[in-house]
């Protein structure tokens, strides 16, 4: 990529970051503008990154229009995933407790009213799992990322059960989104992981110097929340792993 592609890619995430004041100031809009807000900041920096952005939905509509308060899993690979997510359906998220302290990226995680968990720290799960259920029975949209870490793409963890306790409480559905990343030949691609020691300063820079990403989401039916958290976990593993069936809808937000 060339050095003023790259130095202007720069310059749009400067811009995208200067609405974070907006955001924060927007609890005086409607819930409708600070949605479509809060998405469109998402589509922004997901412009900055070079991202685009195809969306296959499977989803019965009958079923999406009348729930409130639904848990969403995904696989996580990068940082980019919560921007991912956000850009089709903004939502809280279950994130690591030290993303509130990165920077302006934590000025946005606290408006977003991320969750906090510490998967070192099995003691604080029962209280994470009633927070999401709270949230959820409240209506709210929680996104949550099972696999616990972020993985590299190519392969993935499995779904870890705990968390999935929450929708079995609240008595709400989950939304399985498969997501992947490719690159310009269609195959699945590694640029935007966010693994082992990288540090997020560096997973930025190889971002905005990369180009030809597209993430690729796959919104599969909702599954029933059931009395077993282990069985919920492993059905929607299941749904992620799958191949879609369906012609995907591209959602222009490319860079």
């Amino acid at each position: 990529m060339s050095l003023l592609t790259y130095v202007g890619r720069w310059l749009l995430v400067l811009v995208a970051l200067a609405v974070v004041p907006v955001l924060a100031a927007s609890r005086l809009l409607p819930a409708a503008a600070r949605v479509a807000l809060v998405r469109d900041c998402a589509r922004m920096l997901l412009r900055c990154a070079g991202v685009r952005l195809t969306i296959t939905d499977l989803r019965n509509d009958a079923d999406t229009r009348s729930v409130r308060g639904v848990l969403v899993v995904a696989p996580h690979v990068s940082w980019t995933d919560i921007l991912v997510l956000t850009a089709i359906a903004p939502s809280g998220f279950v994130a690591r407790a030290d993303l509130l302290g990165w920077g302006t990226l934590g000025t946005l995680a606290r408006r977003m009213r991320v969750v906090p968990i510490e998967r070192e720290n099995l003691r604080e799960l029962p209280e994470v799992v009633a927070r999401i259920r709270t949230r959820l029975q409240a209506g709210d949209r929680i996104t949550v990322f099972p696999e616990g870490t972020t993985w590299c793409g190519r392969a993935h963890g499995r779904f870890r059960a705990a968390l999935f306790q929450a929708a079995v409480d609240a008595g709400c559905p989950v939304q399985p989104v498969r997501l992947r990343y490719l690159d310009d030949a269609g195959a699945v691609g590694t640029a935007p992981a966010f693994v082992g020691d990288d540090t997020i300063g560096a997973a930025i820079r190889r971002m905005l110097r990369h180009r030809g990403t597209v993430a690729d989401v796959v919104l599969t039916p909702l599954q029933p929340p059931g009395t077993d958290r282990r069985t919920l976990a492993a059905r929607c593993e299941r749904a992620v792993r799958d191949e879609p069936s369906a012609i995907p809808v591209t959602v222009a937000v490319a860079g």
